[in-house]
């Protein structure tokens, strides 16, 4: 039992020390994102076949990675040099960073709430999910040389 607690521990403190560096967690959390949404886009631009289940677990999924972002625990002050793509204007309107964010959210939430039935539908929402991708990249994402 002793054993237990001990190896339960270790993994909590793990766990812990995993998520001590900012730029490594938000990086991490939008590769996965990333990676669902080109998923979704595959199935919108007709690249992979639609199946009505399989897109509203994606839609789940991406919903489930927003519902992650914490703008204040992933862009705490001092994680703006390093390794990092994230523009000083993030730090100058965190607000506005934030409510892009929340923006992002919203249309996730209405996409899953919607459960596309079809192709089009799907495009619809990718689309403004996209937007949303976009406008926060252009405005507070530093363009890779």
């Amino acid at each position: 039992m002793r054993k237990l607690v001990i190896a339960i521990s270790m993994l909590a403190f793990a766990g812990s020390a995993a998520s001590a560096d900012p730029i490594l967690d938000r990086q991490a959390l939008m590769k996965e994102r990333g990676k669902i949404v080109g998923g979704l886009a595959k199935v919108a631009k007709g690249e992979e076949p639609f199946d009505a289940a399989a897109v509203l677990t994606q839609l789940q999924a991406l919903q489930a990675n927003a519902e992650k972002f914490d703008a204040d625990a992933l862009f705490p002050k001092g994680s703006d040099t390093g390794d990092t793509t994230a523009a000083p204007k993030i730090w100058e309107d965190m607000a506005g960073f934030k409510a892009t964010e929340d923006k992002y959210l919203a249309d996730v939430k209405a996409a899953v709430a919607a459960a596309p039935a079809n192709v089009d539908a799907l495009k619809a929402q990718v689309g403004a999910i996209g937007s949303d991708c976009g406008t926060c990249h252009q405005t507070y994402r530093v363009k890779k040389s």
